[in-house]
């Protein structure tokens, strides 16, 4: 007897674009201004459809994280009785999320009573790469599973996979953004929008590979990083790398607004709506029409507020993504707006969302697109090049406001210290010490010692170097520069702690004689005010 055939797949892409060729153009330019990319060509008719065409399935079941009404049209046109999956999943390449979707459906199957006489059929073509290698770990391990695949030109096949995953996955799951490695091609100053972004950094150019993507379409984006990270920098970078750079940008920190001042921000309000309201009052998405509006710190907007921007921020049938409706404080009749939104939070949405401080389905209508912004400790060398942007910023600033003004410079240990400390402020504390740096030194040089000052003044600010232990690896690290680092600062201690007394610093360090410590101090070029000082 026959086993009775179950097909479970994703739908991608490629599928809703052959969709898009047979749909009224109202319903094609919303699928392809969501998706972005070109309609599917004239013969193509998608991996799924290809599939069903040739291979019949007792039951089909497909995987969707696209609209409830993308889902209808695209089962009217397969003509084939399938059963839609609808699923949350705000990143297409995140293993840990579409395994535990995956896992979940199947072993929904497998809990069946009929689960042996069916045989489990998994499509690997459509989705992401990351679905397919999900699906093959699985099909492989916990649910054996006949595996089909199809080609752009219609046909499909059976394919065998003759080895034992268990011996290869972790090689296979190693790097999961792998094949998105194309987006760290360019460095930030070569991509159009993004040049104000100092860095060359693997973690810096992945981020501004996503986010540039993301300012192409017309989807919502979601910055996440520390304070200090610059979100707000990004924001406009992808306004600029937009369609809409020519058209308004406005921002507005949620967390600085109490809840009736926030709402009037956002949505304006009429004349007489409150008491002090003398005359009507544009709001924020109405200002930022045909524009980008920034919401930085947004989940920090109450309860009450989070449902609002919920409803404002619900896709319209027959509307492009980015159309808003909304309506005035005071107000009878709705206002309509074309407006993109980039959002931005420094805490774990994750973590909020658990703590019921954030709605999850507000979460995802900001998040089509996320872009995680690494901290200053995560790009240790970037951490020259920043520096040095900040200082000669300020050298500008001071030159204009005091003639005469004598620009400033790091010294080598200076800079040093700037590589080796965590930043746990990021660029605003960087750019704040840099600043009192600069105002409390009087030569053209700031060292070491005067950024040490400039931090003690700052909470947490921390003059003491990270321990060894701490330094990332990779990203521009040279183990003999940092041995060098730690040779320096005993070297620096110890002739402050001796007063330039060299025979004495000699004693500190345990080493022979003051001769082989002069040799050490000249090789590594350690200097100190100590230099008028007797040996």
């Amino acid at each position: 007897m026959a086993k009775r055939k179950v097909l479970v797949q994703w739908i991608g892409h490629s599928d809703l674009r052959a969709l898009a060729t047979l749909l009224p153009s109202t319903k094609q330019k919303q699928i392809l201004d969501g998706l972005g990319g070109a309609i599917a060509g004239k013969d193509d008719c998608g991996p799924t459809k290809s599939l069903l065409r040739q291979r019949d399935f007792d039951e089909v079941r497909l995987l969707s994280n696209y609209p409830a009404e993308w889902n209808n049209w695209f089962a009217k046109w397969l003509g084939s009785p399938v059963v839609f999956v609808e699923v949350e999943l705000s990143k297409p390449t995140d293993y840990s999320a579409i395994f535990e979707i995956a896992d979940s459906e199947l072993q929904e199957i497998k809990n069946r009573k009929d689960w042996g006489e069916t045989e489990l059929c998994l499509h690997l073509s459509p989705g992401t790469p990351a679905m397919a290698a999900v699906w093959l770990l699985l099909g492989k391990t916990r649910y054996p599973a006949t595996f089909y695949e199809t080609s752009r030109g219609g046909d499909c096949w059976i394919t065998n996979v003759p080895f034992d995953l268990v011996d290869v996955i972790p090689e296979i799951l190693h790097s999961p953004d792998a094949h998105l490695q194309h987006l760290t091609d360019r460095a930030p100053s070569e991509v159009e929008g993004f040049s104000d972004i100092i860095g060359d950094s693997r973690g810096i150019r992945d981020a501004v590979g996503r986010a540039q993507r993301s300012a192409i379409r017309n989807v919502s984006v979601l910055l996440l990083g520390e304070s200090g990270t610059g979100k707000e920098l990004f924001a406009r970078a992808i306004h600029q790398a937009s369609r809409r750079r020519d058209k308004p940008f406005k921002a507005l920190n949620c967390a600085a607004l109490p809840k009736d001042l926030l709402e009037s921000e956002l949505f304006g309000y009429k004349k007489g709506a409150f008491t002090g309201a003398n005359s009507d009052k544009p709001g924020l998405f109405e200002l930022a029409n045909d524009g980008t509006l920034f919401l930085d710190e947004f989940g920090e907007c109450s309860l009450e507020t989070q449902v609002k921007l919920l409803r404002v921020l619900q896709p319209l049938p027959g509307e492009r993504p980015t159309i808003r409706r909304f309506t005035p404080i005071g107000a009878k009749e709705e206002k309509s707006v074309d407006v993109r939104v980039i959002a931005a939070t420094n805490v774990d949405p994750f973590r909020a969302m658990k703590q019921g401080e954030l709605r999850e389905d507000l979460y995802y209508r900001v998040a089509h697109v996320v872009v995680r912004l690494p901290a200053l400790r995560e790009r240790k060398s970037d951490l020259p090049k920043i520096a040095e942007h900040l200082l000669g910023l300020l050298n500008r600033q001071f030159e204009i406001d005091e003639p005469g003004y004598q620009h400033k410079s790091l010294s080598a240990p200076a800079m040093a210290f700037v590589k080796q400390h965590e930043w746990p402020g990021n660029v605003r504390q960087l750019h704040n010490a840099l600043v009192q740096a600069a105002v409390l030194t009087d030569g053209k040089t700031i060292g070491r010692r005067e950024l040490i000052s400039a931090l003690g003044e700052m909470p947490g600010g921390g003059g003491l170097s990270p321990s060894a232990e701490s330094w990332p690896l990779g990203d521009g690290f040279q183990l003999e520069d940092h041995l060098n680092s730690i040779h320096k600062a005993f070297l620096r201690r110890a002739m402050e702690e001796a007063h330039g007394v060299k025979a004495q610093a000699a004693r500190l360090l345990g080493i022979k004689n003051y001769q082989t410590l002069d040799a050490q101090l000249k090789r590594l070029n350690v200097e100190g005010n100590w230099e008028a000082r007797s040996s």
